[in-house]
């Protein structure tokens, strides 16, 4: 059973779930590209069992081909993660400074 459930998992993710649909304009086309994530696991008891799974998705970059044959890689930007960089940046300087202030006392 458990590899039955693999085997249509493994079916339903392809190329195409990694490399999004080509966009053309003009002499340039995009190609979107994306990274994916499996994780799963079943077990339990001798009377009893179970299992579960999980898939993440997101978004890499792009492609981009030009007709007279240049291909550049364009990385997308998580501006999330920047927030959250220089938030613990911040919090790390005011906790810094905070050590420095109370041993001067």
């Amino acid at each position: 059973m458990e590899q039955d459930a693999l085997d249509a998992l493994k079916d339903q993710l392809g190329d195409h779930q990694i490399f999004g649909e080509p966009v053309s304009q003009g002499d340039t086309t995009l190609v979107p590209v994306g990274e994916v994530q499996l994780g799963g696991g079943w077990g339990g008891r001798s009377d009893e069992t179970g299992g579960g799974g999980g898939v993440r998705a997101r978004a890499i970059g792009a492609f981009s081909l030009v007709a007279d044959g240049t291909v550049a890689w364009h990385p997308a930007v998580n501006v999330n993660r920047i927030v959250r960089g220089g938030q613990l940046a911040l919090a790390t300087a005011v906790v810094a400074c905070a050590i420095a202030f109370r041993r001067r006392r």
